[in-house]
């Protein structure tokens, strides 16, 4: 089974329950939760070789993984999801878990993701309009994700999936660049 299929699951199994009733927390604030672990985990190369490690007991796992927990406030279901999945050896797909989770939660909600990269930061104002613009093409509800891109010399270029976007001046002029060779 790939790691794709794998982390589908366990994220799928995490979104069902957390989405039952009197589970006591939100999709998102388990996403939340898994993201400030995920963090904590990538930062820290003691507690990645620690929680990794098949030379250290599950045991042990367990009370680091109680201890983070509770010092981090992560509600029950999300501290036993991930004891189960370090019980089962997969702590080393998180981060493709906490992804696929957020595309399941994205995909229930009817939201799409952006990657927005721009030559210069944006205001709230122009980030407001092009997240409207933005829902307006797509037909759903946009969360975008902004970048400074230093090579960009204008414009912007937005990736909703596997689509592109390029406003970019660098996009137009390589654009240009394509038809007048096209056309020699």
């Amino acid at each position: 089974m790939s790691t794709l299929a794998i982390a589908n699951q366990y994220a799928k199994a995490l979104l069902e329950s957390i989405s039952q009733p009197g589970s006591g927390a939100t999709s998102e604030e388990a996403l939340t939760q898994l993201e400030q672990f995920d963090s904590l985990l990538k930062s820290s190369h003691d507690l990645h070789t620690i929680l990794l490690s098949p030379a250290v007991a599950h045991a042990q796992k367990q009370k680091v993984l109680g201890r983070l927990a509770e010092l981090l406030g992560l509600h029950g279901f999300v501290r036993n999801f991930l004891f189960v999945v370090t019980r089962h050896r997969r702590l080393n797909l998180l981060g493709e878990i906490r992804e696929r989770y957020q595309a399941l939660l994205d995909e229930t909600l009817g939201l799409l993701r952006a990657r927005v990269s721009t030559a210069a930061p944006l205001t709230p104002e122009q980030m407001t309009a092009l997240e409207a613009a933005l829902s307006q093409v797509t037909g759903k509800q946009m969360r975008c994700g902004y970048e400074v891109d230093d090579t960009l010399v204008g414009g912007l270029a937005v990736r909703v999936g596997s689509t592109m976007y390029d406003g970019s001046v660098r996009g137009q002029l390589d654009s240009l660049r394509r038809r007048l060779t096209s056309e020699a």
